[in-house]
């Protein structure tokens, strides 16, 4: 069964590399206390402190994504993923212990499936609360280049309405 489930993420993600075997070992640990279920909308949500590989696996094994609102990107440049689930009072956060692996590319590929995901990563509680439901906003025309922009990202320069682009030359 993981062998299938590995293969289909490597499918997914394009190629075999350390970083998503990260993310697969994560989602495994995630799995061990919450259960492996595939989130249908937003009654899961991860928040990735990475734009790395591991998270295309947190994608497709759980179904957390962007465009559902349930996969949010807290750029913090650590291999840290919290998981936060309607149900449940407090979020788990799973950081990657640091550590070196000998070998070639395959050998550290294998080296990080064959380990016990519990190795692999800090179980911690976030110090953070899970954002509300994802927000729907209003897509407002740049007065400059014409393209529809949601409105957080819409400046007033001199009473014209500009994207974020536009604004910056």
């Amino acid at each position: 069964m993981q062998r299938e489930l590995w293969e289909k993420c490597v499918e997914f993600h394009g190629h075999s590399c350390p970083g998503l075997a990260y993310g697969f070992q994560a989602v495994r640990l995630f799995a061990e206390h919450w259960g492996l279920k595939r989130a249908r909308d937003e009654e899961l949500v991860c928040i990735t402190e990475n734009d790395a590989c591991g998270v295309d696996a947190i994608q497709f094994l759980l179904g957390c994504t962007f465009g559902k609102g349930n996969l949010i990107y807290r750029p913090r440049g650590k291999h840290a993923y919290s998981f936060f689930q309607e149900q449940e009072k407090e979020g788990l956060r799973l950081v990657l212990k640091r550590r070196e692996l000998e070998g070639e590319r395959e050998e550290k590929i294998k080296a990080i499936l064959n380990e016990d995901p519990r190795e692999l990563f800090l179980l911690k509680r976030p110090n953070f609360s899970c954002p509300g439901r994802a927000l729907i906003f209003n897509t407002i025309e740049c007065e400059n280049c014409g393209e529809g922009t949601a409105e957080p990202f819409i400046r007033l320069q001199e009473e014209k309405k500009l994207c974020l682009d536009c604004l910056a030359n």
